[in-house]
């Protein structure tokens, strides 16, 4: 059979920067301080994280007036909660009269009650009761008193707030992201996973990490055999957002072969579409043509195979893997069925320290009761919260081999080094241009040019 040959890249966006080549970038040095120095976590805090869009949680976790969660980072916390309009608003977790915290989970309440003094304000930040009212020499503080709001909104299904009162919109913030997945059926998939993790590692392990698919054949070799890693076939982009991605085919590696003899992912996947892998005279074939086959096949079948979203996808949304950075610290793939959330927050106090949160959301699909993750086979369900301490591998025995472990297991390793003596300026391949491109747009943030 004849193979329709193309070039595989996907085609460059037209706000993205190719970073095939790293031509675009300045060549700002990489010290091994930015990973563990104090004063740097404190710039760190003063000039970027009090600027961008923080995600607080899920829109499904707010379903009636006076549901709230509270998202903690760092020294602060911040309740976003489901005013009785319906709308969404965020504040510091803070009481008015004298500071006390007002809530320390998240759960449902009509108004928010300071345990200290017995001050009630209500969803809307207003103040409505105070204990005395006649007894403040200044008047009654009702009417006059209100909680700090914080700008909200929401993109994806996910909930954002940031603590700049000048910030740009979410969507200037998110340029091009809602545009990219609008398609996507993001706001209907269920959490499955919802697990936080303790890492001995600086937050920045995760942007380096997920800003460059280098390491993927030796920490992860389980992975060409479905996804292709070959660097001349991917297309990555950096954004004048600072965000960036990368784009892979969804298809086995032309250079990675499964021994001869052992059964091959990429045949059950045709044979799941109708397609008989032995229709194909050799793999390359199969390879290059079945990847295209495979994309046709579930546009046009899914609608009547229990997947009804995917009559709002087109077959570019099959054929490509992308992996997306969200600057600063948000690490997303979003795919037809799925997304996978990957988020690193940085300890109160401890430069070497973060936690690290994997949330993974799937399409409901017609008659399935459990779905597919990286984090494993898990049930079709929103997952209750789960907090663990990695301690090497010991706090997640059950995901021990999966990619996400495997990263993990990386964490305390390169954090070591980057505070040794022996660290040097980082030699970079093209394909690690989007980790200095990251580091770039840190550095603009610290120096005030973001």
């Amino acid at each position: 059979m004849s193979v329709r040959r193309i070039d595989p890249k996907p085609p460059l966006h037209p706000l993205a920067i190719d970073a095939g080549s790293d031509d675009f970038l300045r060549g700002d040095p990489l010290d091994g301080k930015r990973y563990y120095s104090r004063e740097f976590m404190q710039r760190e805090w003063d000039d970027m994280w009090t600027k961008v869009w923080h995600i607080a949680g899920r829109v499904t976790q707010l379903r009636e007036a006076g549901d709230y969660i509270v998202h903690d980072f760092m020294h602060e916390s911040v309740i976003v909660v489901m005013h009785e309009d319906g709308s969404l608003r965020a504040f510091y977790n803070v009481c008015g009269h004298r500071g006390q915290r007002l809530a320390w989970g998240d759960g449902h309440q009509p108004s928010f009650t300071c345990p200290y003094h017995g001050w009630v304000w209500g969803t809307d930040g207003e103040l409505r009761q105070v204990p005395d009212p006649d007894d403040f020499p200044q008047g009654n503080p009702c009417g006059k008193v209100r909680l700090v709001e914080l700008p909200v909104d929401t993109w994806a299904g996910f909930i954002w707030y940031s603590m700049d009162p000048g910030a740009p919109t979410l969507a200037e913030f998110l340029h091009p992201w809602p545009e990219l997945y609008r398609n996507h059926a993001t706001e209907d998939m269920v959490r499955v996973v919802w697990l936080q993790v303790d890492l001995e590692t600086n937050w920045k392990f995760a942007p380096d990490n997920f800003s460059e698919s280098y390491h993927v054949r030796t920490a992860h070799p389980q992975v060409p055999a479905v996804i292709d890693q070959d660097h001349y076939n991917c297309r990555n982009e950096v954004y004048p957002s600072g965000h960036n991605r990368i784009m892979q085919l969804v298809r086995p590696s032309l250079r990675d072969r499964i021994p001869d003899g052992q059964p091959h992912p990429f045949d059950a996947q045709l044979r799941q579409w109708n397609i008989d892998p032995d229709r194909y005279p050799d793999y390359e074939t199969k390879v290059e043509q079945g990847w295209r086959d495979l994309a046709e096949a579930k546009v046009r079948l899914g609608p009547s195979q229990g997947h009804p979203h995917y009559a709002q996808l087109t077959e570019q949304d099959f054929l490509y893997s992308p992996h997306d950075q969200l600057f600063p610290n948000v690490s997303v793939d979003i795919r037809p069925d799925a997304v996978s959330l990957f988020r690193t927050e940085p300890h109160p106090t401890d430069p070497q320290r973060c936690t690290f949160d994997l949330w993974c959301l799937s399409v409901p699909v017609v008659g399935a009761d459990t779905v597919r993750t990286i984090a494993g086979r898990r049930p079709l369900t929103e997952a209750a919260f789960e907090h663990r301490v990695f301690d090497q591998g010991r706090g997640l025995p059950e995901l021990a081999g999966t990619v996400i472990f495997q990263d993990m297991q990386l964490a305390e390793g390169q954090q070591r080094g980057q505070r040794s003596r022996g660290y040097q300026e980082p030699y970079l391949a093209g394909q690690e241009t989007r980790v200095r491109a990251w580091h770039e747009t840190l550095n603009d943030y610290l120096e005030g040019r973001r």
